[in-house]
């Protein structure tokens, strides 16, 4: 598969401030963003001057990583030839205490994003960013923008207030499968809860690592709880979550159901094959050994060819110069998830074809 024709599962246009979202807000939050004076509200997960938030050769001076129209063109669509790019915005809609500041946040995000980018580089796509700390006011942003096929998934941050697969989020999965919208669960916490079970990290390296933990406990809990049989036409793509992690855990989950199976009755299969199904992960970082032969080896156990999406995750850094796919990434493999994976994933990017 030629580059020309990738797709980019995982760009990361960078909300330059409030200010930038204010024209985007209702008369009332306009003012009250003004009246409070508060300018940042990225989220603490991806901190602004960490060198893992942007690749040097990347940054603008000291403006928000992404943020950058033109560069965002340069680097991750013309740079990687990308054909399509879906943009996930990280900002502080998702992760406000408020429900209700968090709605407008989210609301203004999503509108920005049209008025910003989509209509302004026909390659670009975008996830709706949603507050998910209140499900009936996540239903609504997705009802809003469903009708813009540009919008091609939903965006929630992997560490949430609670476990995913309760039924305080199903109405979220139920509005994203009716519209053909993955649900993309991205790297990042809401910081109400400890992000590791045993505490509070002491260090960001603690805190980065441990979203692999998180990533886990979500994805066993849809499992358990039985989403993906209550709502089969659904997809979560799991984002910036590592690969390597997913052989030993799928083992493992399907070793222990088969022992206490009994207990969720309505969990009728394996977890491998509902997990190769219904799951898809972007492959940045793919957090892979140096010899290619270990990781092709990973892969393999994954047991699915179908389940990795290219992903640059502009403007992270995740890796040097033009390897954004790693050495071991097998070639069919590789033409399958630049191309291929990412129109199965998601419906509504098939429509840019027909």
């Amino acid at each position: 598969m030629s580059a020309s024709h990738a797709i980019d599962c995982d760009i990361h246009p960078g909300v330059p401030s409030i200010k930038a979202l204010l024209p985007y807000m209702s008369d009332y939050w306009r003012e009250a963003f003004v009246a409070r004076g508060q300018d940042n509200f990225q989220p603490a997960s991806y901190l602004p001057n960490s060198p893992l938030a942007c690749r040097p050769d990347w940054r603008d001076g000291d403006t928000i990583a992404g943020s950058n129209f033109d560069l965002l063109q340069k680097h991750a669509l013309d740079g990687f030839g990308s054909s399509l790019a879906i943009c996930n915005v990280l900002y502080g809609g998702s992760f406000s205490i408020s429900e209700t500041m968090g709605q407008a946040i989210c609301s203004a995000v999503n509108d920005w994003v049209k008025a910003q980018w989509l209509d302004r580089d026909p390659r670009l796509r975008a996830s709706i960013v949603v507050p998910t700390q209140n499900p009936a006011l996540a239903v609504e942003e997705i009802e809003r923008l469903a009708d813009d096929r540009r919008f091609v998934q939903v965006l929630m941050p992997v560490g949430l207030d609670t476990m995913l697969g309760k039924q305080h989020y199903w109405p979220i999965f139920e509005a994203a499968a009716r519209h053909d919208l993955p649900i993309g669960l991205h790297a990042g916490s809401l910081y109400r809860y400890a992000p590791t079970t045993n505490g509070w990290p002491s260090h960001y390296l603690q805190d980065y690592v441990s979203n692999t933990h998180a990533f886990e406990s979500q994805l066993l809990s849809l499992i358990a709880q039985g989403v993906f049989l209550k709502f089969p036409r659904l997809k979560i793509v799991l984002i910036e979550s590592g690969v390597t992690w997913l052989p030993g855990f799928l083992w493992r989950a399907r070793k222990t159901w088969r022992a206490v199976r009994p207990e969720v009755p309505w969990v009728n299969e394996s977890p491998i094959d509902i997990v190769r199904r219904h799951v898809r992960l972007t492959a940045q970082p793919i957090d892979g050994p140096s010899d290619p032969a270990i990781l092709e080896r990973v892969l393999n156990q994954i047991g699915s060819e179908d389940m990795l999406l290219f992903a640059s995750d502009y403007p992270h850094w995740q890796f040097d110069g033009d390897q954004v796919i790693a050495a071991g990434v097998p070639e069919r493999v590789r033409t399958k998830m630049m191309h291929d994976n990412p129109l199965a994933t998601y419906p509504r990017l098939l429509e840019t074809l027909q």
